[in-house]
């Protein structure tokens, strides 16, 4: 049997299709100050918080609640969250931090309707950061 065959590709050399760690919230503070200071926009399937950031461009978290089921169900709504926001034109002129908390009926929805939906609200987070009027 023939040894199997892995990509000649170094680590540094291959293309990341994901987020970068720039374009994550990831430390508990960060969220935590979102939801503080930050603004609300409630949607069908989404409720998003976000910030405006000072410097920087726009980073993304996800907050899935034990209420939506069990790990596998939550883990499954992340991905696609995620996935619907890196699909989703992205093209911030200014940074903010966004944390995206799913509803119990984004189970149900199709992705075409999460992608819409996911793309609405960061055109309306984009929108609300621009704008000067708080």
């Amino acid at each position: 049997m023939a040894p199997p065959k892995f990509s000649s590709h170094t680590r540094s050399e291959r293309v990341s299709v994901g987020f970068s760690r720039e374009a994550r919230l990831r430390k508990h503070a960060d969220f935590d100050k979102v939801y503080r200071n930050g603004r609300r926009l409630f949607s069908a399937h989404l409720t998003i918080f976000f910030l405006r950031r000072e410097s920087g461009g726009t980073r993304v978290g996800f907050t899935v609640p034990r209420t939506l089921g069990g790990a596998v169900e939550r883990n499954r709504i992340r991905r696609r969250m995620r996935e619907a926001v890196r699909l989703s034109p992205n093209d911030a002129g200014s940074g903010a931090d966004v944390v995206i908390h799913p509803k119990k009926s984004a189970l149900a929805a199709n992705f075409s309707e999460l992608c819409r939906e996911v793309t609405r609200a960061l055109e309306r987070v984009r929108s609300a950061v621009e704008s000067p009027a708080r």
